[in-house]
């Protein structure tokens, strides 16, 4: 991957190939979800400045995490409910 991409590139790139699309057919648009303008300048002067922000959201069904150094990270997203509760029987 070419280090010049801004991530959020990166970002629709690794979602695409998991999605198995080309990064213009994915649906909702990644600047639906996040400000991708407001994204990419945080990492471009942040590798700048050497700061360590870390980035997480959720998209299209996956947890995006972007890292310190910029390394994106696709994850599918983890359910919040737990397991299905039954009733319990009286005794």
């Amino acid at each position: 991957m070419n280090h010049t991409q801004s991530i959020s590139f990166k970002i629709v790139e690794k979602v695409a190939k998991r999605e198995r699309v080309s990064p213009e057919e994915l649906r909702p648009p990644l600047h639906s979800v996040i400000d991708t303008d407001a994204l990419d300048s945080l990492y471009r002067s942040t590798i700048s400045e050497r700061s360590s922000p870390e980035v997480e959201f959720e998209y299209n069904g996956y947890t995006i995490t972007v890292d310190s150094t910029g390394d994106v990270d696709v994850r599918d997203q983890v359910s919040t409910e737990g397991p299905a509760q039954q009733p319990c029987e009286s005794l």
